[in-house]
């Protein structure tokens, strides 16, 4: 029997490395976006927000009902601490809910310069017991985000023995780190970008191969392929067919990871996740996950899936063939309005009168459309979509949504 309700369905908090994203995460489903501004955030890779682009976010965010967290969570050095007030302070100003941090000083100037905004504890501070959760709700944290090693049990444990008004957050979706809680410094040893200031270089994405002593400059293979060894590179993590298990364990909000992605994969993951939560609402018995959510998750970019720590120990948590993505599918247009029975939509990538789209729509399961017919902004046909950003109309049947994503399989 389904026991779940609104109020019990976890927040899903979706990654936004720049205000088109923002907006994408928040159209297709996101309760809330997670983001930093152009200091203090762990992806100096995402664009990130500066004050005019944060003040446009948030607003927009929140006329869609949407909150915004700020991570702040990179472990500053003293050099930087002299700017950090200021931050807080315009974070504050401009009506961020929550500060995402990961350093106690940090906390510490959070409470004092930005007191309206929530503070959450960073997954870097490695919340692995109800003892450390407990001090951070002393210390006056409104939300944890549990480390990536713990099993589903033990975050149980951690609710079953903490005030229930202090959220759990957990991550869902997305790349994981090798390293304990995402911190690392095999990125600083190897090519001077740290990794716990928001610049690492992905070295445990790297191949590697063994060279015994007294025998420089002779490699030997430790796998049985002739590329070497991925002996530290992390599957990606989906637990979407799982939702019901984070949800029984007590995670108040379901994190994707990701704000280094694109906009594509940004829409396609929250999508796919939103119709996963709204769909525990309607189960009777044992929850299944709907067959289109993970059809869409294996859309997007990403590496082999596994589901971390979080049922037991990893089985298959590591891929050691490479270090690559699975990409199936790109974005041919994006769809930008609907006008006498023409959609009208913005090129990505070229293609060829006949091409069969996958539709994707805000909030929606995806649709197929075919482009029988094919006109370019004045309505003259065409054989061919060559040049990206013209705007093309194909007839449609029924009026697309704004937004929506025309995409193609590229094998």
């Amino acid at each position: 029997m389904n026991i779940l309700t609104n109020e019990s369905i976890p927040e899903l908090l979706s990654p936004a490395g720049d205000l088109t994203r923002l907006k994408a995460a928040v159209d297709y489903g996101a309760d809330a976006v997670y983001l930093a501004g152009e200091e203090f955030g762990m992806r100096t890779a995402a664009t990130n927000f500066g004050e005019a682009d944060l003040k446009e976010g948030i607003e927009y965010a929140h006329k869609n009902g949407v909150k915004v967290h700020i991570t702040c969570n990179t472990i500053p050095h003293n050099s930087e601490m002299p700017r950090l007030p200021a931050f807080l302070e315009m974070i504050d100003s401009l009506g961020a809910d929550a500060i995402i941090a990961s350093d106690i000083g940090t906390m510490t100037l959070v409470k004092k310069y930005a007191p309206n905004c929530d503070l959450h504890i960073s997954v870097q501070s490695g919340i692995c017991n109800y003892e450390t959760a407990r001090a951070f709700y002393d210390f006056g944290a409104k939300r944890i985000v549990v480390a990536r090693e713990l099993s589903l049990d033990e975050i149980a444990e951690i609710r079953a023995k903490t005030p229930r008004d202090l959220e759990i957050e957990a991550f869902a979706h997305g790349a994981m780190c090798v390293s304990f809680s995402a911190r690392c410094l095999l990125s600083s040893y190897m090519t001077g970008r740290d990794a716990n200031r928001g610049d690492c270089a992905q070295s445990c994405r790297w191949s590697y191969s063994l060279m015994e002593e007294k025998r420089p400059g002779q490699y030997f293979d430790i796998t049985e392929t002739d590329k070497g060894t991925y002996i530290l590179n992390a599957n990606d993590m989906c637990m979407a067919e799982h939702l019901d298990k984070m949800a029984a364990a007590g995670v108040d909000s379901i994190k994707l990871e990701g704000r280094a992605k694109s906009h594509y994969y940004t829409a396609v993951v929250t999508n796919a996740y939103r119709g996963a939560l709204d769909s525990l609402l309607d189960y009777n018995g044992e929850w299944k996950c709907p067959a289109w959510v993970m059809e869409e998750l294996n859309k997007i970019s990403h590496r082999t899936y596994s589901t971390g720590f979080y049922l037991g120990q990893p089985n298959g948590a590591q891929t050691y063939a490479n270090a690559g993505y699975v990409r199936d599918y790109s974005v041919a247009a994006i769809v930008t309005g609907y006008e006498n029975g023409m959609v009208t939509a913005i090129l990505k990538n070229k293609f060829l009168r006949g091409q069969k789209f996958d539709c994707l729509e805000p909030k929606s399961a995806p649709f197929t459309l075919v482009a029988d017919e094919l006109f370019d902004e004045k309505n003259n046909p065409i054989d061919s979509a060559p040049h990206p950003m013209s705007i093309i109309k194909i007839p449609f049947e029924r009026p697309i949504k704004s937004g929506a994503l025309l995409r193609m399989e590229t094998v």
